[in-house]
């Protein structure tokens, strides 16, 4: 992409210049550096997204590459609708321009594949609104060549939503060499080898199709012949996409045309020869350049909706200005589809997670929260002013539980199984079409995403407010026939026993703006109550709405909604895995293990995802981790006392969240065992230098999560502490730096002390000063000593610090078990 300041090296720049990252036990196994290959990794090790070279790419082999299994979605691209009717804003117009989204989710390496333990993370929730999703990424330094990692493949497939990765041929300022585009377009005999392994990598894991980037300067016509060959060669090997960059030009020079033009049509469509499926025009266009894209596209046989053009707003985010006229005129139709580069902008500009959704909302659906009414005095109306709402919900079994792909804490069937943070955009449910459409005579309901409870995952959907009129909160677009045994099911959970006050509300397509209700009646506890709808009556038509009425009256109204499910007949059930192995394990402390599982999957039943947990002494379980995939990362597990082995539990959860028997296998343990006293303690510190750079983030005990898994400060005076809770034995103190999680060790932590105290009325007491250092991990020496209530400790660069910003890979305060 042409921008003022370099894309991915400034990026990892700022990377180096701001990471502190977390706390994590002793003999912690550091993240590979940066480009080591996964086959040099631990068996148990974190697995990572795919990148390469074009020579290295040549030498990629599913079949020898053990993180490449975990790196496969399992959801296959759902079909869409969107009903014109339907539409929440009048503006918007159905069947015209359509939005591409550049998003980088993370780091080109060092990204994992499965989520990770830190619940701070981009899970995008408005996928209704996009039709291609471009997986951002690539640098000269690590890799050109970057494949989507599994969960957002999942998450935008489940949505309807294509994905494209990323071949990134940077400028040679940023270290760009034209041998690399001359290598990757090289021909022998009638095949391109690049290509033929471009058709595995997406065939492979799932994905649908390249974004192809090229900005190296130095090519000719020739190599421009070749690449725009090399496009129709791979799209002859399968259902694989391009989407072009204008950037080079047919003559091979890098010029960037900002529209359509004879200088770089051919690698849209070149006669009689489809090159690329679509173009991304630089950000420079005008409404004139815009109107003869079109002219041109529409001459060549291509619709000027295969044009996106293209909008920066990695920076300003909603307050990128941006001529929306030229593009998507007032009342008129579209003139091109839409680029967006970098919409994650509202997470990594967010002080915290609220602040995150509430920049993603005013971002796609407009100042207003309601994507029907983008009334504002500001240019960025929200993308819903344009696009009308597509959604994915057109077969049966259709189950919600409001999962947003990320949480504090997991619960299955409403039962907490696991407390900490998560992230897995795999696990994320079709978000709401409409966030938010509330109608009322009176005071309006408020809805949320809400992750103080759940019944499946992290997270509900809560409506609160002042009750005074009836509400209709509609929810979902579907498209979901009606059987003789269909059934609507509605799981919901009241601060007190007695009415709920909530009607299930449903539309059909033969009258579509017209709800049907179906009382959802009284609980008679304070917990999850499933209530049973029986469509029978409305058998042969077909739902078009589902949404929630209330009724009544309440001066503080809250209800949480735990699941919404369309089924016919009983639940069904999917068959349990098999074949449950541990194909590694790496010892993260002789109490802490990572360790990567397989099984073969069940052989009967449709299955969702498949669950793992791990057997308890007490007879409960422990929630370990989900995938819809045959293969899954345990990032942590833990050893109970002084146990020889765990035991595993995998069990299938079907589409319609029945569950399989388990099956099961066990880890084995040795040695002597230690606990991490400073895991997840609460934590303060003299700053953080973002959102995400939390100092819960020293804490909580993993240094995989790349560079947004750190915390750190630039203060003046920089100091953490952290509150151990009670009178503890501490045996030693390690201290991780910058270069256990992956980053250069020329910003490991040099100077600084450990301080201990009894409670906060006590003065600080030092415990051991390091000056000099240059490991990635420090376990100082000094004097061992007691910890009382509330039992604090401090790490404190206050010796002569060489450096403008306290740095680091974490701290644990350790105990040997008794």
């Amino acid at each position: 992409m042409r921008r003022h300041l370099p894309l991915v090296p400034i990026a990892a720049l700022l990377a180096a210049l701001l990471g502190l990252a977390p706390l994590t036990s002793a003999a912690s196994a550091s993240s590979p550096p940066t480009g080591t290959p996964a086959s040099a990794r631990a068996a148990g090790d974190q697995p990572y997204a795919s990148y390469w070279h074009p020579d290295t790419l040549l030498n990629w082999d599913p079949a020898t590459d053990p993180d490449a299994r975990f790196n496969r979605s399992r959801v296959p691209l759902r079909p869409r609708v969107s009903d014109p009717a339907l539409k929440a804003n009048a503006n918007a117009r159905a069947g015209e321009g359509k939005i591409a989204s550049l998003v980088s989710f993370g780091p080109t390496s060092n990204n994992p594949s499965q989520g990770s333990t830190d619940p701070h993370h981009y899970a995008f929730g408005h996928w209704q609104y996009i039709d291609t999703l471009v997986f951002w990424g690539g640098s000269a330094s690590e890799g050109l060549i970057l494949a989507p990692n599994a969960t957002v493949i999942d998450a935008a497939h489940r949505n309807g939503v294509k994905v494209y990765g990323t071949v990134f041929f940077p400028p040679t300022a940023y270290g760009g060499q034209i041998q690399w585009v001359r290598d990757f377009a090289k021909k022998t005999g009638s095949t391109y080898p690049v290509a033929d392994k471009l058709a595995q990598v997406a065939q492979y894991y799932g994905f649908d199709g390249w974004f192809i980037n090229q900005e190296t300067a130095g090519g000719d016509a020739a190599l421009a012949t070749a690449l725009r060959d090399e496009m129709r060669y791979t799209r002859s090997l399968g259902p694989v996409e391009f989407m072009w960059y204008d950037a080079m030009t047919e003559s091979g020079a890098v010029s960037w045309q900002d529209s359509l033009t004879s200088a770089n049509d051919s690698f849209l469509q070149e006669g009689s020869l489809r090159t690329s499926d679509a173009m991304f025009l630089d950000f420079g266009w005008s409404a004139s350049g815009l109107s003869s894209s079109r002219t041109l596209a529409r001459g060549l046989g291509r619709s000027e909706y295969e044009l996106y053009s293209g909008i920066d707003t990695e920076a300003n985010g909603y307050d990128t200005a941006v001529p929306w006229a030229s593009v998507f005129p007032a009342g008129q139709p579209h003139v091109t589809s839409l680029g967006i580069y970098r919409p994650e902008w509202t997470f990594t500009s967010s002080a915290n997670r609220a602040d995150s959704h509430a920049r993603e909302a005013r971002y796609w659906v407009g100042a207003n929260g309601d994507p029907s009414d983008t009334t504002t005095t500001s240019a960025w109306k929200g993308l819903a002013h344009y696009v009308p709402e597509s959604s994915p919900v057109t077969a049966k079994p259709f189950v919600t539980s409001f999962g947003a792909g990320q949480g504090d804490s997991y619960h299955s069937g409403g039962v907490r199984v696991a407390s900490g943070g998560w992230n897995n955009l795999s696990l994320q449910d079709v978000p709401p079409t409409y966030r938010w459409l509330v109608t009322s005579t009176g005071s309006e309901l408020t809805p949320s995403i809400d992750f103080s409870d759940a019944y499946e995952g992290g997270s509900s959907l809560r409506l609160t407010g002042t009750l005074d009129a009836v509400n209709t909160v509609r929810l979902y677009q579907t498209r979901l026939p009606v059987a003789a045994d269909t059934k609507l099911s509605v799981v919901v959970k009241t601060p007190a026993a007695g009415p709920t006050r909530l009607r299930a509300a449903v539309s059909f397509t033969d009258a579509p703006t017209t709800f049907t209700t179906l009382d959802l009646g009284s609980n008679s506890t304070t917990g999850w109550e499933r209530k049973t709808l029986d469509l029978t009556a409305h058998a042969g038509r077909t739902v078009a709405q589902i949404g929630l009425q209330t009724t009544g009256s309440a001066a503080s109204y809250d209800v949480r909604v735990g699941q919404i499910a369309v089924y016919d007949g009983a639940v069904d059930a999917a068959a349990a895995p098999t074949a449950v192995t541990v194909l590694g394990t790496t010892d993260v402390s002789p109490a802490r293990k990572s360790l990567r599982l397989s099984w073969t999957a069940s052989a009967a039943g449709s299955v969702h995802h498949y669950e793992v947990y791990r057997r308890n002494d007490d007879g409960s379980r422990t929630f370990l981790g989900a995938t819809p995939n045959d293969a899954l990362f345990v990032p942590r597990l833990d050893r109970s006392g002084t146990e020889a082995a765990t035991t595993l539990d995998v069990e299938a959860v079907s589409t319609e969240y029945g569950r399989s028997p388990a099956a099961t296998t066990t880890v084995g343990w040795s040695g002597a065992t230690e606990s991490n006293l400073a895991l997840n303690r609460p934590a303060t510190a003299s700053g953080q230098c973002n959102g995400t750079e939390t100092p819960a983030k020293a804490v909580n005990g993993t240094v995989s999560g790349g560079n947004g898994d750190k915390w750190c400060t630039t203060t003046t005076a920089k100091w953490l502490e952290i509150d151990l809770g009670s009178l503890r034995t501490v045996n030693r103190l390690t201290v991780g730096h910058a270069a256990s999680g992956g980053e250069s060790a020329s910003w490991n932590t040099r100077d600084f002390t450990l301080k201990v105290r009894r409670s906060t009325a006590d003065p600080w007491t030092t415990a051991a000063t390091v000056t000099g250092n240059t490991a990635a991990a420090t376990t100082p020496r000094g004097r061992r000593g007691t910890l009382r209530t509330p039992g604090h400790q401090q790490a404190h660069p206050d010796h002569r610090p060489r450096r403008t910003d306290l740095r680091g890979r974490g701290m644990g305060v350790l105990t040997r078990a008794k």
